[in-house]
């Protein structure tokens, strides 16, 4: 479930990036290719709430660094090049720190997996973005029912 959300997220930072508006975003778009209302609500809240508590979709310090992880040999036989490009996507959009791209490194690698695509690259990027005890105090307004949907 929540590996889709943050599809709707990496979707959404792509057309904000694209100097459009939330407003002025096509989500029915998102509808037609399946994803429920609760999924797509789940994704603006997550966004809002990161907007609303001053975090930036880029640290400052972060985005005039230009240097990019390169992963070892061992993480290369484990992390496949389709997964690891969405990972740098999440981290070029803003989504991830430096920071959270080197914990779902270190994730993925102590997990013990044989090998990583796309679909549990997805999965531990989601455990870092809705992963509440690590947030700054968010006053717990990102929906989280299924059901619930923002009007």
């Amino acid at each position: 479930m929540y590996e889709r959300v943050v599809e709707i997220i990496m979707f959404l930072v792509n057309e904000l990036q694209s100097s459009k508006q939330l407003s002025e975003v096509d989500i029915s778009v998102l509808s037609k290719n399946g994803y429920t209302d609760s999924e797509i609500s789940t994704a603006f809240s997550w966004l809002f709430e990161r907007m609303n508590i001053g975090q930036t979709m880029v640290e400052e310090t972060e985005a005039k660094e230009s240097s990019h992880r390169i992963l070892h040999e061992v993480e290369k036989l484990v992390i496949s090049p389709e997964a690891y490009g969405y990972l740098l996507q999440a981290r070029q959009f803003g989504i991830l720190s430096n920071r959270d791209v080197e914990t779902i490194i270190e994730r993925v690698m102590a997990a013990g997996f044989s090998r990583v695509g796309v679909p549990e690259m997805k999965s531990f990027i989601a455990g870092i973005l809705f992963d509440t005890d690590s947030q700054q105090s968010t006053g717990g307004r990102i929906s989280w029912n299924m059901n619930d949907t923002i009007h």
